[in-house]
C-alpha cells in the first residue's frame, strides 16, 4: 500500500509530508484502537529477537534514529510499528527554529536524503516523555545549542543530561552532525577526551545510572576514529552510534553536489559498514555499537549486525520503503535464529 501512495507523497515538500506523517502518528498513538491496530499490522514480537546491550534488554534489535521525532511527542505511535527502541531528539538546552527553508531534499535516484536542519527542537524544557510508558525502549538524543561556542558545549551536554536522564533508557551525545556551525570540532582529539568525561562524569553522580553513548561522523579517518575510541574508554561510556550522516556526495547525480547538508540513506550504506566493522575490530567486539546509515531492506540490517553492530536504527530507509520494513526486518532475523 505505502508503494501506491508514494509517488504522491514525492510530490510534496518533504519536510511538510514528515510534519503530516508524525502528526498522524503521534495521533494514532493516542488511540488505543488504533494503535493496537498497527502493532498487529507491523509489531513482530517473539523472544528470540530480544538482544542485550549495554546493561538493557532490547525486545529486537532495530530501532529508529534521531530526527525522525525530535520533540518526542509520537513515541507512543512509534513504538506500535514493530521498534525495539526509539531515539528522539534531537534535543537542545533553548528552543531553535533550525536552519533556513528549504532544508531537506530527496535523492531519489538514489534512496537518500539530504538534510541542513540544523537541529529544530522545542528545546529540552518541552520534552514530556514518561519513562516506562512505552513498549520499547527510548533514548534520548542531545546537542549544543546553535549559538553556544564550542569551549562551553560540556556545559550544554552536562545540563542536558541532567534534565532527560530521568525520561531515558539512554542518552546519546550528538557532536557529529554537519549542520551546526564548528559542532564536528568536538571530535577532535584535544576535544572529545574532556568532553566526554564531563559528561561521564554526570552520568556517576546521578541515580539511576543511565548509560551514555556518543554519535560520531562517517566522515573520520581511522586515525581520528581511534582518537574517538581511546576518548570513549577513556571516559567510560557504554557505546557508540555509528554513523550519523556523511559530507560526501558519492554515489548521487552531480545537480546534488551543492546542496548544504548532511546525506543519509543508501549512498552511506557501505560506508557506514566500514566504520562500524573497524570499530567492531579494533575494541574486540567489547564496545556496543549502535549501527545507521543507509539499511533500507532486511540484507543491509543483516550484513550490518555482521560487521558487528549490536543494534541498528533506521530512518532514510522508511522514506523509501514504508513502516513496513522493521517487520521485514524482524522476519528476515527470526528466519536466521
Amino acid at each position: 500500500m505505502y508503494r501506491s501512495i508514494r509517488p504522491l507523497l514525492f510530490k510534496l515538500d518533504p519536510e511538510r509530508v514528515h510534519g503530516l506523517t508524525l502528526r498522524l502518528i503521534q495521533l494514532a498513538g493516542l488511540l488505543p484502537p488504533t494503535h493496537a491496530l498497527l502493532r498487529r499490522m507491523f509489531a513482530a514480537d517473539d523472544p528470540r529477537l530480544e538482544v542485550e546491550a549495554f546493561g538493557l534488554k532490547f525486545k529486537n534489535p532495530i530501532g529508529l534514529a534521531a530526527g525522525y521525532d525530535k520533540n518526542g511527542v509520537a513515541v507512543k505511535g512509534l513504538s506500535a510499528l514493530g521498534f525495539g527502541h526509539i531515539e528522539v531528539g534531537t534535543l537542545t538546552r533553548q528552543k531553535q527554529i533550525g536552519n533556513p527553508k528549504p532544508r531537506v531534499h530527496r535523492v531519489a535516484e538514489a534512496d537518500g536524503l539530504i538534510n541542513s536542519m540544523g537541529f529544530p527542537n522545542d528545546g529540552v524544557d518541552a520534552l514530556k516523555l514518561a519513562h516506562g510508558a512505552v513498549p520499547c525502549r527510548v533514548g534520548i538524543n542531545i546537542g549544543k545549542g546553535k549559538d553556544t561556542p564550542i569551549a562551553q558545549a560540556a556545559d550544554d551536554y552536562c545540563a542536558l543530561f541532567k534534565q532527560v536522564y530521568r525520561a531515558a533508557d539512554y542518552v546519546a551525545i550528538n557532536i557529529s552532525s554537519p549542520n551546526t556551525l564548528n559542532l564536528r570540532q568536538l571530535q577532535a582529539r584535544e576535544l572529545i577526551e574532556g568532553l566526554l568525561k564531563q559528561v561521564a562524569a554526570v552520568r556517576d553522580s546521578l541515580v539511576p545510572r543511565v548509560p551514555l553513548l556518543v554519535k560520531i561522523a562517517p566522515d573520520l579517518s581511522e586515525s581520528e576514529i581511534d582518537d574517538a575510541l581511546s576518548a570513549i574508554s577513556s571516559a567510560g561510556l557504554d557505546g557508540i552510534i555509528a554513523t550519523n550522516t556523511t559530507i560526501g556526495r558519492g554515489g548521487i547525480p552531480d545537480r546534488y553536489r551543492d546542496l548544504k547538508g548532511g546525506l543519509s540513506g543508501a549512498p552511506l550504506r557501505d560506508r557506514s559498514t566500514a566504520v562500524i566493522r573497524y570499530i567492531a575490530q579494533r575494541t574486540e567486539g567489547n564496545l556496543p555499537i549502535v549501527g545507521v546509515g543507509g539499511i533500507a531492506n532486511a540484507r543491509d540490517a543483516i550484513e550490518k549486525l555482521e560487521a558487528g553492530a549490536t543494534l541498528l536504527q533506521v530512518y532514510t530507509g522508511l522514506v523509501y520503503a514504508g513502516p513496513n520494513l522493521v517487520k521485514q526486518i524482524n522476519r528476515a532475523l527470526l528466519g536466521r535464529a
